[in-house]
């Protein structure tokens, strides 16, 4: 229910003067427009990214409002609300990637039913989602404003090419092809792939090319625990792999993979005899994201006696970059993504600074990498 008796804005569409436009001079922070069909929402948000340095500069109820807005204003980056009258926010995405492509934050819901969404919106060009806590959603994102003024700045640098050029090539093939499929491993391989913003579209291009059967996967993705679950199912309808959210003790062999859950670290705990065994950690042990690629790489490096290949995917920060050192260090094979396929180039640009990455691969050429590790 909308609570606009508590605002005092009248209209749905607003555009706003930015601090340049005003004459002020001030730092550069992206400019943003704020989409949601609530104007509590819409208003709490505002004040949360004006609180943050971060100028809004228009507001709309509804997706059809919102291209209006955006096409007015082209601003650097939107948060966009799923649920919305009108034309909701999958199909603003849609339309705004072939009219004003622009960087797109979704806010979703905490619920299980808003991750199905979410992943479609992010098929359709959205960038990244922000979680919106359930209970009391107002209070939960005040709580969390720093997360999002943070988010909203990762979305706002995202490089929008490759997002779109992977949606576009997603959208002229079947699902259930697969991807083109490489030569197998002679000896079964693990692979631990890490990623970020823009990840969950890059980790199911690798993992739905790999050769079938012949590897053991993990993958770590930023992703809070409502959302896991849903993608694990993705990679594993995507992929010839049985690939399905970790479990605390869980034991995987070739042809089987874990997708780290959200909330937990994930820690190879023993290798024996080809198969692996997890263990979950929800002590944060002093990262700054849960779960972190770092832990999941060095346990694997410290574990697994067997081939090793750690990946890093496109995303931002360091998350990976002592994981990657560590897996080279123990003889393992390290791939990064390359910048130019990468939405963000934080993770595998951070990777790539240790000086232990093997080899750097465009997105389409990583799962290649990987094969090559048992040549």
């Amino acid at each position: 229910m909308d609570s606009g008796s508590k605002w005092p804005r009248q209209r749905s569409i607003v555009l706003r003067r930015s601090p340049a436009a005003a004459g002020v001079t001030a730092v550069r922070e992206p400019r943003t427009v704020v989409v949601d069909d609530s104007r509590f929402m819409r208003g709490l948000i505002t004040d949360l990214l004006d609180d943050g340095g971060i100028p809004v500069v228009g507001e709309a109820a509804n997706g059809r409002e919102a291209i209006d807005v955006i096409k007015a204003v082209k601003p650097d980056v939107v948060t966009m609300d799923l649920e919305m009258p009108e034309l909701n926010g999958i199909e603003a995405v849609e339309r705004l990637m072939i009219e004003q492509p622009t960087p797109v934050l979704m806010l979703s819901a905490y619920t299980d039913d808003d991750a199905a969404v979410t992943f479609e919106a992010l098929d359709k060009g959205a960038v990244d989602f922000f979680a919106k806590p359930g209970g009391e959603v107002s209070m939960g994102v005040s709580r969390m404003g720093e997360e999002l003024i943070s988010t909203v700045r990762t979305v706002a640098d995202a490089e929008l090419n490759p997002s779109v050029a992977d949606r576009q090539d997603r959208q002229s093939r079947p699902r259930s092809t697969h991807g083109s499929k490489l030569a197998g491993f002679e000896t079964p391989h693990t692979v631990v792939i890490g990623s970020s913003t823009g990840g969950p579209n890059a980790v199911e291009r690798v993992v739905e090319s790999l050769p079938s059967g012949d590897c053991r996967l993990l993958v770590v993705q930023h992703m809070p625990k409502a959302f896991t679950p849903r993608f694990a199912d993705r990679l594993n309808a995507a992929s010839e792999y049985e690939i399905s959210e970790a479990t605390d003790g869980a034991r995987i062999g070739a042809g089987e993979g874990l997708v780290a859950r959200g909330g937990c670290h994930l820690e190879v705990s023993s290798y024996r005899r080809g198969r692996l065994r997890v263990k979950l950690i929800e002590d944060d042990l002093g990262y700054a994201v849960q779960p972190a690629v770092d832990v999941t790489m060095a346990s694997a490096a410290e574990t697994i006696d067997d081939p090793l290949v750690g990946v890093i995917l496109t995303g931002m920060g360091a998350d990976g970059a002592e994981g990657i050192r560590a897996i080279h260090s123990a003889g393992g094979r390290t791939i990064a993504q390359s910048k130019e396929t990468c939405v963000i180039y934080g993770m595998p640009k951070r990777a790539v600074e240790t000086g232990h990455v093997d080899v750097i691969r465009d997105l389409d050429e990583v799962s290649a990498a990987i094969a090559e590790a048992n040549a």
